[in-house]
């Protein structure tokens, strides 16, 4: 089975208030065994220019949708939600 990745776009809006996501998420991810590749800021080449990227690794689309699904993560994502905008995707790998 393929590795997934999960791709986040992130500009806080409200450093104060996501510190709290930042306090929460890394228990889901630990509980996910997810795998941090890249992290922080990028350069836009083209498209919407976020403050932060992130590439993450899982052992499968499945564990990446668990992760998401979790309890866990979602009150991080609860505590988040007027703190910054983001946009998040899951892709398969290749084999």
């Amino acid at each position: 089975m393929p590795k997934a990745y999960w791709i986040a776009n992130v500009t806080v809006t409200d450093p104060e208030n996501y510190a709290g996501y930042q306090a929460l998420a890394p228990a889901a991810f630990a509980a996910h065994s997810a795998r941090f590749l890249a992290r922080g800021e990028a350069e836009t080449l083209e498209g919407r220019d976020w403050q932060r990227r992130v590439v993450i690794e899982f052992d499968s689309i499945h564990a990446a949708r668990a992760c998401y699904d979790s309890a866990e993560y979602r009150a991080a994502r609860a505590s988040r939600a007027e703190a910054c905008e983001a946009d998040i995707a899951i892709i398969e790998g290749l084999d």
